[in-house]
Parts: structure tokens; sequence; C-alpha cells
């Protein structure tokens, strides 16, 4: 009897790939008969189709491992896991005299259950340690292109991850301040580590790290207080839309000067969502698909397979560039 072409739901890939993620290794497989395989073969390709995660990405800022398994990061009393595998990265900043920047990231690629835990303690996601997402290196390749609107001003990155976005802005823009913050504390322990590797690189740009949760109702020592916030890849998450549009609206300065810059894919209908959102808070926006001759490039290489990047869908992998203003 013929085997079942039943496509497998995006929801049961994705529980797919958290097996794999939580697994040391691939469990050994199990002789299967010809229908099955095929369907073991359909499985992986609907994997694939799903995770979008990408490695080197659109490559922008030019990056290489200086050292693997560095010691792994302590706070105090949040000691992150001991099984993850962590390297400095080293990023080379495509200006002539731009610093090179080096990041402390995991280098796995499977998850560490204690990363769960804090995840449920806290509410946020991992997904700041799973790696350095692609669309953060188009926010910091745009960031470092217009260094100009950056330049005296205050500037806050929301949902940073390891930071390269906050960091550049500090390191080429002369910016007056930069807060790279995230909501989860794990990831801020990374972006303060960081922060503290490349201080040499600051000249007088104040540089700091934030524990910030979008849902969080105390700021008011940062209410009003930024002329740019920055996000990269923070729309996937609709159950925190509303705190994000709210926080967006509390942090920026009441001057017609200041803008969040968001670079976000589609994601399905997340982004609209988001949007939606967005308007319904009172705030302001602008969608824009074609924001910088170099990423568009390298956008219609993979669109056209000119480029390699395996399962590349513009709704999933291209970031659009979105302004919100007040």
């Amino acid at each position: 009897m013929e085997a079942s072409r039943t496509p497998t739901k995006a929801s049961s890939l994705r529980w797919q790939i958290l097996r794999q993620a939580l697994l040391r290794r691939p469990p050994p497989l199990i002789p299967v008969g010809e229908g099955e395989e095929e369907e073991e073969d359909r499985l992986e390709t609907g994997i694939r189709r799903v995770s979008r995660r990408a490695s080197p990405g659109f490559n922008l800022i030019p990056c290489h491992v200086v050292e693997e398994d560095v010691a792994v990061l302590d706070s105090g009393s949040l000691k992150l896991s001991g099984q993850a595998r962590e390297a400095r990265v080293c990023y080379t900043l495509p200006i002539e005299g731009a610093p090179r920047l080096i990041l402390t990231q995991r280098v796995d690629e499977r998850a560490v259950l204690g990363d769960f835990e804090i995840c449920n303690l806290y509410n946020v996601d991992n997904t700041g340690l799973v790696c350095h997402w692609p669309s953060e290196d188009v926010l910091a390749y745009f960031c470092l292109s217009h260094a100009d609107m950056f330049r005296y001003k205050r500037v806050i990155e929301l949902g940073s991850g390891y930071g390269l976005a906050g960091l550049v802005i500090a390191a080429i823009t002369e910016a007056s301040e930069v807060v790279i913050s995230d909501g989860n504390p794990q990831v801020v322990d990374y972006i303060q580590h960081n922060i503290d590797a490349n201080s040499g690189a600051f000249g007088a740009t104040r540089v700091n790290s934030m524990n910030l949760h979008w849902d969080q109702e105390e700021i008011s020592n940062i209410s009003n207080a930024f002329d740019v916030i920055i996000a990269s890849d923070c729309t996937f998450f609709k159950e925190f839309h509303y705190g994000l549009a709210r926080l967006i609206k509390l942090l920026l300065k009441k001057t017609g000067s200041s803008e969040a810059i968001f670079f976000s894919p589609k994601r399905g209908n997340s982004l609209d969502k988001f949007l939606e959102t967005i308007k319904q808070s009172g705030l302001c926006f602008t969608v824009t698909e074609n924001y910088d001759a170099e990423v568009w490039k390298r956008h219609q290489a993979f669109m056209h397979g000119t480029d390699s990047w395996p399962g590349y869908e513009k709704d999933h992998c291209y970031p659009l560039m979105i302004g919100i203003t007040m």
C-alpha cells in the first residue's frame, strides 16, 4: 500500500527540531521499509523548510572564530549551564579604520535544558542564545552604513542577543549613549561580557547592558529617554506584541525626530499582526522592502539560487525595515 502523502504540519516539524536539539547527537537509525524510508526523507526536508536558522546568513560583516571552548560565563547567583560550548568570534567591520569586535557566543547546535528553566522562570524565550541571527547581521550592517543617524543620540537595542548591532553603534557612530538590552538574564550576561571585552573601541560613548522585559511595568528611570530604538527579529512571538508596542511608546523621546527601527521578516502573519498592534497603540509606521543596495543584491542572489542559502524563502528570511514614530 502506498505511503501517505499528507504533508507534515509545521507544528509537528518544529517539535522534531526541538527533539533533535535536546539530544546530544542524532538517534541511531532503525531499519525501515521503503515507504517509511521515503517518509523519513520527506520529514527531513520538512524540518529544513520550517527551520530558518542560517549561517553565515547574509554575511555582511565577516567573522571568524578566534577561540573555541572558552570558559563558561558565571554571573554570581545565575550560573550559565556548563554543558554549553562557547567561542570568541571576531567581527571585522567593513569600513576603513574600524575596530574589530570580539563577541563571546554559544557554538552548540543544540539546546541546553537549563535554558528552558530560565525561560519558564522569567517568561522569556531562548532565541538570543541559539546563534547570531541573520536579521541582526542586517541591522548591524545598516547601522554601520548609516552612522550619521546615531551621532550624539541616545540609543537602545531591544532583544539584543549577543549585542552585535549595539556594539557596532557604540564603536562607529559617536552616539552619546548605547544601551544593549534583553529580557533573558542569561543573554544579558553575554552582552555585559561583550561590552567589557570591547570597551576600548567605544571612545566617549557610554555603553551599558540592561535586563529589560517587554512586559516590564516599571521603567520610569528610562521613560522618554531615547532618540533611537533598534531591534531585529523581535516580532515573531505574538504574545509579546502588546508589551513591545507599549515599551516603544514609553522609551521614545517625545520629539519629532525620535524613531524605532526594526528589521523583521514577515514570518507568516506575525509581522502584520505586530503592525496592527503598533497602529492600535497610536504609533505610526512605515515598511521599506529595498532599503540597502548590498542587502537587496544578496537577497536577490538567494532568491534566484545564484548564491547558496538552503531553504531560503523571502517571507521567512528577508528582513523588512520597519520605521516606527510617535
